[in-house]
């Protein structure tokens, strides 16, 4: 049991300081997007039911830091100050999918093809399922009020609370506010999950065979359907999901069906399906179901093909990435992420 125990820390550990520098990285980013972005910044642009509006949504979404439970108030938030189904549905799909922590952490642990590949997808995913859904007849009459109780979310209270842009404030002060922001609510809302993806990778990396998905998933469609079954349901953040999907990779699994958990997975969950059933209708629900489904199968056997047509192996970056990981820097981010995670979760998080 000690062997047991003290493997999968080990490979945890060494997870961690692979992934710890660019998660810093991807959470400094998002606390200038916060100071940067105004607070009706988004909404302004996505109030028509046209297609480009769905594209706005979809790209304005990609970068946030609001993970899968933050997006869901804002997502209400903005169809209830005028935008469209569909436009509020793209964004309430690319943003939890994308972000620049997760960008960031998936150049990391997996490799640049599929960096690129994955806010793409994003706003593929969400690009096609908002034009579908706005080809519904628009109902705003009937949309109910909004409470915060009405998520169904079990975030805290700084992951759902106003993402507000204070007006008239100094460039120091949003610097400050934004930063405080990333390093404290966001960090504190993502950290415990991102800790628990890297655990879980960590008992993947130590008791699976190496070929492990390559023998018992051969078939590529059967693999990437599985990967949508297990994501669908699960509720995991962009960030967290990432290691679990490297560690999977590396024991076999197709870059394809890796995509396809890291799109579903955040993007879909009880709580987000329970929200849409309710502020958008089950037509809505039943069409966002279905075209992430299909956009991700899609796009997962595509980027298969991609890696075929170029001769990359994905596991041959990922195994290079692990020997890098033992420099001072990476051993000192770690420990520093691991430090603003406790003080995130234990801290005086109302202190502000």
């Amino acid at each position: 049991m000690i062997a047991l125990l003290t493997g999968i820390i080990t490979e945890s550990w060494r997870l961690l300081v692979e992934a710890a520098p660019f998660v810093l990285f991807g959470f400094l980013a998002a606390g200038l997007l916060k100071a940067l972005i105004p607070e009706n910044f988004v909404a302004r642009h996505l109030g028509k039911s046209s297609s480009g509006s769905v594209i706005k949504a979809s790209l304005l979404g990609i970068p946030l830091p609001l993970c899968s439970c933050g997006v869901i108030p804002a997502a209400i938030g903005l169809r209830k100050q005028g935008a469209s189904k569909g436009a509020s549905a793209a964004f309430l799909i690319s943003t939890p999918e994308s972000g620049v922590d997760s960008i960031a952490i998936t150049w990391a642990l997996l490799d640049p093809l599929m960096t690129i590949a994955r806010p793409v997808a994003a706003l593929l995913s969400a690009t096609v399922t908002g034009l579908f859904i706005n080809l519904l007849p628009e109902d705003k009459t009937g949309l109910p009020a909004y409470t915060e109780a009405d998520t169904g979310s079990t975030c805290q209270d700084a992951c759902c609370k106003g993402h507000q842009h204070p007006t008239g404030a100094s460039m120091k002060s949003k610097l400050t506010k934004g930063m405080r922001f990333a390093f404290g609510d966001l960090l504190g809302d993502i950290g415990t999950w991102l800790l628990i993806g890297i655990l879980i990778s960590g008992v993947i990396s130590y008791l699976l065979p190496a070929s492990f998905f390559a023998q018992h998933l051969q078939g590529e469609w059967s693999s990437l359907f599985i990967m949508l079954v297990v994501g669908i349901p699960l509720y995991i953040c962009a960030s967290a999901s990432t290691p679990i999907a490297a560690a999977m990779v590396l024991k076999g699994l197709s870059p394809g069906a890796a995509l396809v958990f890291l799109l579903a997975g955040p993007a879909t969950n009880a709580a987000t399906i329970t929200v849409i059933s309710k502020f958008w209708g089950k037509k809505v629900t039943l069409i966002y179901l279905a075209t992430i489904a299909s956009t991700s199968l899609l796009i997962g056997w595509l980027l298969n093909r991609v890696y075929a047509l170029l001769s990359i192996d994905i596991t041959q970056w990922v195994s290079t990435a692990e020997t890098e990981t033992g420099n001072p820097l990476a051993v000192i981010s770690a420990l520093l992420l691991l430090a603003l995670i406790a003080r995130s979760l234990f801290g005086n998080r109302c202190a502000d």
